[in-house]
């Protein structure tokens, strides 16, 4: 039986698609509801809620001191999906143009940390960073050494290494996501450059154009939709991350996520949880709307 004529038996499409259409609806559909109605109620009780139909937790959740939260969350995103893309792009560049043999060990390497707890790997990064960890031990033998070079040449020694803050601050959120999310950016790449036409390429050197004219007007647009691929499966999650701006943001380093958790857990205030939770995934919904309407304008652009 071809998949393309289930319209002809509806009935073993029916038994085969029946299970996961329950499950999807019992186990997603049917609690996102839920907590959809919650944001538009109050609190009637320590554990009660009732669903009045207001629409108050929408009205605080658009205040400044929230929405700032919310665009500073996206703007951090954006970023951290610019870098993965900077950094990604050469390394499916390299594992697309890579010998047969070595090109399995190099997506091996790319999909290794997803067998990997992300706590544990969050604490592992936290290591590295910390102030005796091995990123400050390495400036500091390079900035000791400069000090004894300096010394040696008869110049003012440097002043004593000590350790800078690399944790808790922006900077460590940053790069705690792009450590977490590089391999999403970086699969759909290959999976582009992978499916290219390599005599393109090979026409566009052998016509005159250099390498960087070939990468910027004939690879990087045939990729373009892995790009875009990419990006959608990089900035959704990072704009949503709890746990990396939890255990290595500060105070000022608080994303949008742990702002949702906070009323959760700590203000057992479900139903201004539930409405940013929902603002959030409004604003993924309409990224993701985006993204269809470029895919959908794309082939018309072609023609």
């Amino acid at each position: 039986m071809a998949l393309e004529n289930w319209q002809e038996h509806k009935r073993p499409f029916a038994a085969i698609a029946g299970a996961p259409i329950l499950w999807l609806a019992l186990f997603f559909i049917v609690p996102m509801a839920i907590v959809w109605l919650y944001s538009f109620g109050a609190n009637s009780g320590a554990a009660d809620i009732a669903i009045t139909g207001t629409l108050d937790n929408y009205k605080r959740a658009v205040e400044w001191l929230y929405l700032s939260i919310f665009l500073k969350s996206l703007a951090v995103a954006a970023l951290v999906t610019l870098l993965c893309l900077v950094i990604g792009f050469p390394v499916a560049m390299a594992i697309t143009f890579a010998a047969e043999k070595w090109r399995p060990w190099l997506l091996l390497g790319i999909m290794l940390p997803f067998w990997t707890n992300l706590l544990i790997r969050t604490y592992a990064l936290m290591t590295v960073l910390g102030g005796n960890g091995y990123a400050n031990r390495g400036l500091g033998a390079l900035w000791n050494g400069a000090s004894w070079l300096k010394t040696l040449v008869g110049l003012q020694p440097l002043e004593a290494w000590t350790p800078v803050q690399l944790l808790y601050n922006n900077f460590a959120v940053v790069l705690g996501l792009v450590y977490v999310h590089l391999p999403f950016m970086v699969l759909p790449l290959y999976s582009a450059l992978d499916r290219l036409d390599r005599s393109l390429i090979e026409a566009s050197l052998d016509l005159g154009a250099g390498h960087l004219r070939t990468l910027t007007r004939i690879v990087v647009p045939l990729a373009g939709p892995g790009i875009l691929a990419g990006v959608m499966i990089t900035l959704i999650p990072a704009l949503g991350a709890y746990l990396t701006p939890d255990l290595m943001g500060g105070t000022e380093s608080q994303m949008i996520a742990n702002v949702i958790e906070r009323q959760f857990k700590r203000a057992n205030d479900w139903p201004f949880g539930a409405a940013l939770s929902f603002l959030l995934i409004y604003a993924m919904f309409i990224l993701v709307a985006l993204q269809s309407l470029r895919s959908g304008r794309t082939p018309k652009e072609a023609h």
